[in-house]
């Protein structure tokens, strides 16, 4: 049985949804942990068999945190077979919808040393009555900016879980 450890960086909630359908979707004989990245330590790196890393992009950047973990434990996550994902609502754009087309992604990965074996990004959530009041508006303003406003009394989720989907297909053949 294969150690599975699935950290994430969460801004409102939704990474953590995409971690444990890839949980779900990988075949149970795989011995899953999900825990914050923030609570994640070196022996839990290396007593797992394959990594996978998720983090949300709020105002254009992933949580610090995230760039501060791989950083220290670069020579784990590149000893093992390692995955890494990025929920964003640009990525609801079909030409922003790929590691190579999203800018936030791509901007990330090209700032750290490790590259994952396995990278990919999702759309991600938008949900008004979650925010903050000022959360509230900027988000509003920069998706009026998009042009892709949204109502703001229901929450919109534009996350395709068909790729999220091929995604834990292709973190189970690492």
């Amino acid at each position: 049985m294969s150690k599975i450890l699935i950290l994430y960086s969460t801004t409102d909630g939704h990474t953590i949804t995409i971690c444990r359908y890839i949980a779900n979707a990988l075949p149970k004989h795989h011995a899953i942990s999900i825990i914050p990245l923030r609570e994640a330590n070196a022996e839990q790196l290396h007593q797992a068999d394959k990594i996978l890393i998720g983090a949300s992009i709020r105002y254009g950047k992933h949580q610090p945190e995230v760039k501060q973990f791989v950083e220290q434990h670069l020579a784990l996550l590149q000893a093992k077979p390692a995955a890494f994902f990025s929920v964003n609502v640009v990525a609801r754009k079909p030409h922003r919808n790929t590691v190579q087309t999203n800018p936030y992604t791509r901007k990330f990965l090209n700032s750290i040393t490790w590259q994952p074996n396995l990278a990919g990004v999702f759309a991600g959530r938008l949900d008004y009555a979650r925010y903050s009041f000022w959360d509230r508006r900027i988000i509003r303003f920069i998706m009026w900016l998009g042009k892709g406003l949204t109502p703001i009394d229901t929450p919109v989720e534009f996350t395709d879980w068909q790729v999220v989907a091929q995604f834990a297909e292709q973190f189970e053949q690492l």
